[in-house]
This record gives structure tokens, sequence and C-alpha cells, in this order.
């Protein structure tokens, strides 16, 4: 009897042990994607991915970043497979930048209009002669803020100057003397708002909403949603083909997923379809 219990032990034990070596093999099948993203919109529309890939047998991680810089030289140096905050005009003058980064689009997600605000006054035609504005030290940006004011009538650019590329010396004509002052991280320009600093402050909608402000209503002026400036999906060369970073895509443009950043944002996050 004795011996009869100490094999059954014995074989409880061992197939407790097959068991638990099975379930391991089980999640060793899930793969994982660690993805960089600006803490909103773009790390809350991935919260809404996640049960998605989960269905795909992907276990989506998202790292949060409050600057532009580092999740790109993360994404160069493995840390994250993927990074999610950018356009494309970023992240070509990024890789123009830093010799090394070869990254390529996987994917457009979202526009988010970027926006000029002011405590002072209630529109751009209100601006005095020589008001300064205040914007981002991001080169990439300097062309979509001085495409806005052209089309609102307030600068006039060289002729043939692409707008994506257009910078303050591109400027032909300046009625008003606008000065530009653009010495900030992008980061900072909403607490310069509240602090109430320059005339008016040019400010991308994901640090805007971050701040608590409603782009669409607290604007005096915003980007038409037909601007070029995409926010992607970036990832390093190659990598585009993965299954995970294809599915991950996938997701993003989702009916679901669309339908989420319409309500959740009403206009001042816009998907895109490709």
């Amino acid at each position: 009897m004795k011996k009869w219990l100490a094999g059954a032990v014995a074989a409880a034990s061992i197939f407790g042990l097959a068991a638990c070596g099975n379930d391991s093999g089980a999640g060793s099948d899930e793969k994982e994607l660690v993805v960089g993203a600006s803490n909103v919109p773009h790390a809350e529309i991935l919260e809404q991915v996640k049960p998605i890939l989960e269905e795909k047998g992907i276990d989506l991680q998202i790292e949060t970043y409050q600057d532009y810089i580092l999740p790109n030289k993360d994404l160069d140096n493995g840390d994250i497979d993927a990074n999610y905050f950018q356009t494309i005009p970023y992240m070509e003058l990024q890789m123009k930048d830093n010799e090394g980064y070869d990254f390529v689009n996987a994917g457009g997600i979202h526009i988010e209009p970027i926006g000029v605000y002011s405590k002072k006054y209630k529109s751009l035609e209100d601006l005095p002669d020589g008001a300064t504005i205040l914007m981002s030290n991001s080169v990439s940006d300097h062309g979509r803020i001085l495409s806005l004011l052209e089309k609102k009538g307030l600068i006039t650019l060289k002729d043939g100057v692409e707008n994506t590329k257009a910078q303050l010396e591109d400027i032909k004509d300046n009625p008003r003397n606008l000065k530009f002052d653009y010495e900030y991280e992008a980061g900072m320009l909403p607490q310069m708002y509240e602090n109430e600093e320059g005339d008016a402050v040019v400010i991308n909608s994901n640090y805007a909403i971050d701040a608590g402000l409603k782009p669409l209503e607290d604007s005096i002026a915003i980007e038409d949603t037909d601007s070029p400036y995409v926010n992607v999906i970036t990832v390093n060369k190659g990598d585009e083909d993965k299954e995970e970073v294809k599915e991950l895509v996938k997701a993003l443009r989702s009916k679901e997923i669309q339908n989420f950043i319409n309500e959740e944002w009403d206009g001042a996050v816009v998907p895109v379809s490709e």
C-alpha cells in the first residue's frame, strides 16, 4: 500500500510539473510589443488597442514620454519596438540630424491640428503691430506654423518655398512686423500661455489637451484637418513588415478606435484611414 501511495504521489508530481511546463509554453507564444508614446492622446489611444492586440496574441506594453527626443533615441537603441508621437516631417528631420537613425513610417494614424492661443486677444486679427508669437524650438514645426499664419493672411512666404520646409528666413512679407520667439521646448508652451507670456502661443494639440485646453474652443486659430502632419507609427527600417507591427497599425485604424478618437476629442484629434 505504501509503495502504491508513493507511486501515486510521484505520478501526481510529474503530472503537475508537466502541466506547469505546458502553461509556460502557452504563455511564451505571446509576442511582446513595446511602444513609446506621448501621454495624450497617443498613450490613451494605445490603451484602447491593448485588448484588440491581446486577442491576436500580442502583449502591448506602453512607455510614456514627455518630450520629443527620447522616444527616437530609445527606438534607435532597441529599448522600444516602435513609437507613436511624431509626424513624418519631424521624423525625417531627426534622421537628418542624427547619424545612424534609420526609421520608417509603418502607418499614419491621426492628425492633431496645431493651434494658436492667446489670453490677451480673441483673434489673430486683433494682434497688434509688433506682436510676439511664442513657438517651439522644433524646426519641423516652423513650416507648419508659418503655413497656418500665411493661410490666415498674417504673412506671405517666398515663392517656391515648400510649406513643410519653410523657415523664418523664408518670410517674404510681414506687414504687422510679427516677432517670433522659438527658444522653447514644445511641452513648456501651455504653461507660458497660462502665464500670459508673449502675445500669442502656438501649441501642439497633444500638449494642449494634456494641459486641459480644448483646441477647437480655446484656440484663436487652428490648422485645417487636411494637414500633411499625420502622426505615425515609427519603427526601425525593416521592422515595418513584422506581424505585430502590422497588427498594431490595423488595430489603430479600425472603426472601433476611430470612433473612440472622434468621441473622445471631438475634432481636436482626427483619425486617418491610410
